[in-house]
């Protein structure tokens, strides 16, 4: 064994920290779950903006409540719960003000279809094929495939068994295929894909 190991500290050791005033313990929490956090807000919002300020407000909220975090090891849970939770809240808010009528004569600031590029096209129906799984498939298929996180971390995570994350994952990305096989290109991606 090498004496430059370096052990990074657990979730429970950070949490303990950061209630005794350790800033750089919560810095350290972040960090780690700044980019899942993201995702899982970005699964329930839809929107880049509306992702990043759920997932903002996420962490805010968490270090004011970290005393309420009842098992420190599963601190991932606990705050991709209150990921989940301000980011559906986000939407109602959201949906609330799009309910607000537009004065008579405003322009779309949209850009026309017959401007949007090919890519933002291909974006648009990866979103909305992203949007037409269940929550908990989107979750998982932007954890695993856009993140990197392993079936165990996820499990551990979403308080899930394993077996139902691989199930979930692969019931989404089937799914996915038949959402896209219509865009070129993709249906010979998608033979090739596993």
């Amino acid at each position: 064994m090498s004496l430059n190991t370096f052990e990074a500290p657990t979730d429970g050791e950070l949490v303990r920290r950061a209630r005794h005033g350790d800033e750089l313990a919560f810095c350290t929490l972040v960090e780690r779950y700044q980019r899942p956090a993201y995702a899982v807000a970005l699964s329930v919002t839809g929107r880049h903006e509306d992702a990043q300020d759920a997932a903002q407000e996420s962490f805010v909220a968490a270090l004011t409540r970290l005393e309420e975090c009842r098992s420190p090891e599963r601190f991932g849970g606990w705050l991709m719960t209150i990921v989940r939770n301000r980011s559906k809240n986000l939407v109602r808010r959201e949906s609330l003000r799009a309910t607000d009528e537009v004065p008579p004569g405003t322009r779309s600031r949209v850009p026309t279809p017959d401007r949007i590029a090919e890519t933002n096209e291909l974006r648009g129906l990866l979103k909305k094929a992203l949007m037409d799984l269940p929550e908990v498939q989107r979750q998982i298929v932007l954890l695993h495939d856009l993140e990197g996180w392993k079936h165990r971390e996820i499990a551990d995570r979403l308080d899930l068994p394993c077996g139902t994350v691989r199930s979930h994952l692969h019931f989404a990305r089937k799914a996915l295929k038949t959402a896209l096989k219509s865009v070129p290109g993709v249906s010979e991606m998608t033979r090739a894909a596993p």
